[in-house]
Order: structure tokens, then sequence, then C-alpha cells
């Protein structure tokens, strides 16, 4: 089970998360969509990749000595000055460049924490050397090449090829790692992560991100209640959309056994584990999306309901795509039902974008996109059990 170190570390990440899905709303509000996601997806990469590398390494060397509690104290200084550089990254893509500066600080920090630990297992674990060598190789290249990125202050075209070509370099590492650890041990042989510790933790960092639309709920919903003096229609259709939505999405992702499914189909980690990325980045941007939903309600930004619907319809869409995914990844298996499902999802949200379109009021928009995962719950709650198809658990 996860350690009281690992969920002081996941602490740091509730700030990451709490910063971040504060500063797309603002930007997203005033218009700038396109370049204010890809500023989210960029700065949710990298406290994600980072919880990432942390937990599977954690999962298979955790000596919960005093030196490993000092290095992951530095990982976790690491995430807040991450977390520190973000208000002033958005706000430089709002001026037309890029300032990373104080993010790559961050994220250096936080990678030298993980090159001190790889470094310690390679010296202590020689079973698992030619692994640990690749994995501090590529670890160390790319942070190389974040620091001359952010030092060298170019245009955003160029950020953004350079910036591709680092991540390709971050997330090949562990998969050349690995592949070169079963090379020299044997087929099957990996560094010896625990599936049930791996799902278990995974599960951790779902919750912490649908805080965020525990947090999106109640920023849209503050100022619509002061404003009116007390609760009105739309404040009810809000919180029970917003409410209704994190607890849809929970119900959805934790009805899947993962730890079990990695158990039995461990050779399939990769697709599970780096999918997950895009998950967590979709849970998070329900609440962000919510966030922006608040802004046009309370005539905080002069942009019409369907961008506000939209910035909620789409980070589901892509929750219940990329969990189907996950899924299939592991089972090998897509059947009808699903399909059915995700069809019926897709009908509901796109039907709330329409509304939002007819200018109808955004609480019941906002409701009808909360339908989309609701069906799921009960097609599985259903349909699942009543023909013995287990939807999301393994039977």
């Amino acid at each position: 089970m996860a350690s009281s170190l690992e969920l002081l570390f996941d602490l740091t990440f509730v700030v990451a998360f709490g910063i971040a899905g504060n500063e797309f709303p603002h930007m997203a509000a005033e218009g700038e969509i396109l370049l204010a996601s890809a500023g989210y997806v960029f700065v949710l990469f990298a406290v994600i990749w980072s919880w990432i590398n942390y937990t599977w390494f954690a999962s298979a060397f955790d000596t919960d000595d005093w030196a490993y509690r000092l290095v992951t104290m530095v990982i976790m200084c690491g995430v807040v000055v991450l977390a520190l550089g973000i208000p002033p990254f958005f706000d430089s893509l709002h001026h037309g460049h890029v300032d990373n500066t104080v993010m790559v600080m961050g994220y250096v920090v936080m990678r030298i924490g993980m090159a001190l630990h790889w470094g310690w297992a390679y010296l202590q674990a020689p079973e698992f050397r030619a692994g640990a060598r690749i994995y501090l190789a590529t670890l160390l290249a790319a942070q190389v090449g974040w620091v001359i990125l952010a030092l060298a202050h170019t245009s955003l075209r160029v950020f953004v090829l350079v910036g591709l070509t680092l991540l390709v370099v971050e997330l090949g590492g562990p998969f050349l790692g690995e592949r070169v650890t079963t090379q020299r041990e044997g087929q099957g042989s990996h560094t010896p992560w625990h599936p049930h510790h791996l799902a278990e933790r995974y599960g951790l960092l779902t919750i912490i991100t649908l805080g965020e639309g525990v947090v999106g709920t109640v920023a849209a919903l503050s100022p619509m209640v002061e404003e009116a003096g007390g609760w009105s229609l739309d404040s009810v259709l809000v919180v029970i959309a917003g409410i209704g939505l994190t607890l849809a999405i929970w119900w959805l992702y934790f009805s899947v056994d993962w730890g079990t499914l990695l158990h039995a189909h461990p050779t399939r980690c990769f697709g599970w584990g780096y999918g997950h990325i895009v998950l967590f980045m979709a849970i998070a941007a329900v609440g962000a999306g919510l966030h922006v939903a608040g802004y046009v309600l309370n005539h905080e930004a002069h942009r019409s309901g369907t961008l506000a619907v939209a910035s909620v319809a789409v980070p589901v869409l892509a929750f219940i795509l990329t969990l189907m995914w996950l899924y299939g990844r592991l089972t090998r298996t897509f059947d009808a039902v699903h399909i059915a499902m995700v069809e019926v999802m897709v009908i509901l949200l796109v039907g709330a974008l329409g509304m939002a379109a007819a200018e109808v009021p955004m609480g019941w928009c906002l409701l009808v996109a909360m339908a989309a995962p609701a069906v799921a719950v009960v097609l599985y709650e259903t349909v699942g059990h009543r023909h013995q198809e287990r939807l999301f658990i393994v039977s």
C-alpha cells in the first residue's frame, strides 16, 4: 500500500494542479482558448510525468531510509518551484513569447532528485544496472536540453519543435531502460514494481485531479450565489452538474480493477502508464472547464456560453475515450456495448454544445454534459451486470 511519505509527496502536486487550474480559466475566458489549452497541457505534462517517474521508481526501489526521504524532499521542493513558475509561464504566452525559466528550474530540481534515486539504485541493485544506466542517461540528457531551451528564450514555434524532441527523450527513457533490463535478465523481467501498489497510487492521483472538479464547481458557484443574494435555479444546476460529473468520473474509473489487470498483463504496462497522462489531464481539465463556465456565468468574461460548455464537454469526452482505450489496451477487448456507450455519450455531449449554441441557460447545458458519464455508470450497473459482461471489472 502507499506509504505515508508518498501521501505527503502528493500534497505538493495538489498545489501544482491548483495553480494550473486557476491560470488556464483566466486565459481561456479572455478568448485565447487554443493557446491556453496548449500551455495547460505543457504544464500538466511536466507535473504528471514527474509524478509518474517517482511513483514507478518508488514501487520498485523504495528503501524508506534517511537518504531516500531526503532525496524525495528535494523532488518536493522542485514541485513547489515549478508551481511558482506556472503564472509567469501563462503570462508570457499571453504576450506572445515563452518564459518558462522558473518552471524549468523546478523541473530540473525534480529530475536531479530522480537522477540521485537512480544512481543509488545503480549502486545497490547490480542486476538492474543496465536499465538504470539508460534511465540516468536519458534523464540527464533531457534536463540539459530543457535548460538550454529555457535560457535561449526562443520563439513559440522553436520552443514547440525542440520541446517535442525533448519529450520523446523523456518518454523513451523508461521504455529503453525496461527493454534493456528484459534483454539482460530474460523475457518477462522488469524493474520490480508492484502492480497493485501502482494501481493504488494512480487511483490516489485520480482523486487529486478529481478535486479540481470540486474546486471548479465552487469557483463557478460562489459569485453566482453572492450576486443573486442567495440560491437560484442556475446555481443549483451548476452544483448538480459539477459534483455529478466528479462522482460519475470517479465511479467509472474505480469500477476497474487495474491492479489485477496489471498483474495479469505486466508487459502491457507502458500503454497503461503513459495513457494515464492523458486521463489525468482530462480529469483536471473538467474542473478547469467548470471554472471557465463560472467566469461566463458571472459575466467576468465576454465569451459565448458555447465556449464555456465546450471547456467542460471536450475534457469529459477525452476522459471517456481514454478510459475505454486503457481498458481495451489491458484486456484486448472492445465489444458492442462499449461502442454503444461511447456513441450515446458523444450524442449527449454534442447535444450540450448544441443547447449552448441555441442560448439555452448554461446550467441546463452542463446538466446534459454531466449525463454523458452518468449514462455510462447506469449502463455498467444495469446492462453489464444483467448480461454478465464485465464492462470495466475483471471477472
